[in-house]
């Protein structure tokens, strides 16, 4: 049995995680039980009924949540011409093409997003097996493979994220820092949850979405009850 800090031990016994919250509740627990000495990621964790082996079971997307996430991401552009100018007046960290797939290859992987004019693929396609693993590789699925290269800079820099089921069937995403507090976690919590239940797969079979847990960097997980956040979504878009 893995051993907990005291710390850990006392948000145990403190905020319960042998029941069911509604999101806000959820996260007021999160907020209560993050006491690090630094400004706790908030995490989020969705079990789903989904196998993605299977092509009409497949989920990948991005959404920009209202709040951020709560740092500065480093978004990379290969584009050449007009569209390298565009990236730059939008906020992008870095812009290049050929020279910018070498530096990749070389080994540099300094950033959080990359996005890609269609053009540029016939570069960036051989960068595969480096920002593939790291999931940076730029993919028209998730709106990073694009000519409207201005807007996805700028949406990327105040906050959008991508997910995507994984093997076991689970997405994982981040939700923001501890410092956000309930009610703006709450608000990133309904985007992100909001955009996978519209997106939910044609072959997804039984239950769509099986369990949801929150939790900070060094705290304990929170469960929140599928149904309730259903409401809480469904509620807010009224």
């Amino acid at each position: 049995m893995p051993k907990h800090s005291k710390r850990f031990n006392k948000a145990l016994t403190e905020h319960s995680t042998q029941k069911s919250y509604t999101p806000e509740e959820a996260f007021k627990n999160v907020k209560a039980t993050a006491t690090a000495k630094f400004d706790e990621t908030i995490d989020i964790a969705i079990r789903t009924c989904l196998d993605p082996k299977y092509a009409d079971q497949q989920l990948r997307n991005s959404v920009v949540l209202p709040h951020g996430v709560g740092k500065v991401t480093r978004v990379v552009v290969f584009a050449a011409g007009e569209k390298a100018k565009e990236a730059e007046a939008a906020g992008a960290d870095f812009v290049g093409a050929q020279d910018l797939t070498a530096k990749i290859e070389g080994g540099w992987t300094d950033f959080d997003a990359a996005v890609a004019t269609p053009d540029m693929m016939k570069f960036v396609g051989k960068l595969g097996r480096i920002l593939g693993p790291r999931n940076l590789m730029p993919n028209p699925k998730v709106g990073t493979v694009t000519m409207d290269i201005g807007k996805v800079v700028q949406e990327l820099k105040s906050g959008k994220v991508q997910y995507r089921v994984e093997k076991a069937g689970i997405i994982h995403s981040i939700l923001g820092k501890a410092s956000f507090g309930p009610q703006k976690l709450t608000e990133n919590f309904m985007a992100l949850f909001a955009a996978i239940l519209k997106a939910k797969p044609a072959g997804a079979k039984g239950t769509y979405i099986k369990g949801i847990t929150v939790s900070s960097t060094m705290g304990p997980g929170y469960t929140v009850d599928p149904n309730l956040a259903r409401a809480t979504v469904e509620k807010t878009a009224v």
